[in-house]
């Protein structure tokens, strides 16, 4: 399986995502629920801190991403629900710090959304996933 980025002619460079991801040979596709800064208990984690918040949210869909045999390399979409874009811009090269600690320069196609609210109180973001994960 191959993950090649997509990138339409004429198009300005994509920085810190790709437009597309293009899934080549065999295949698992794996849907990652929308996680949230719970624990393994869960409980919320960074209550008030949008980055320490992004960064446990990441981790649980890494954490999702292995459990089902893959590697944060495989991942091939991010959907990230934020409460606040103005939090997420204002602290975006933290952002870029912690996602990086967990999927280094791996650029999956990638959105941003901002809702009203999130289904837990004092949830900040929401990371839901597609990843693309190599059979054995």
């Amino acid at each position: 399986m191959k993950l090649d980025p997509i990138h339409p002619a004429g198009w300005a460079p994509a920085k810190g995502y790709t437009n597309g991801l293009l899934v080549r040979g065999d295949c698992d596709l794996l849907f990652v629920a929308g996680q949230i800064a719970w624990d393994a208990e869960q409980r919320l984690v960074g209550r008030g801190d949008f980055v320490a918040q992004f960064s446990q949210a990441l981790a649980n869909v890494v954490a999702v991403v292995r459990a089902a045999g893959g590697f944060p390399d495989d991942l091939a979409r991010l959907t990230l629900y934020v409460t606040d874009k103005r939090l997420y811009l204002e602290r975006l090269k933290d952002i870029g710090a912690a996602y990086r600690a967990h999927l280094g320069r791996h650029y999956p196609a990638m959105a941003l959304v901002q809702v009203a609210d999130l289904l837990e109180d004092g949830a900040l973001i929401e990371i839901e996933a597609t990843a693309a994960i190599k059979r054995l």
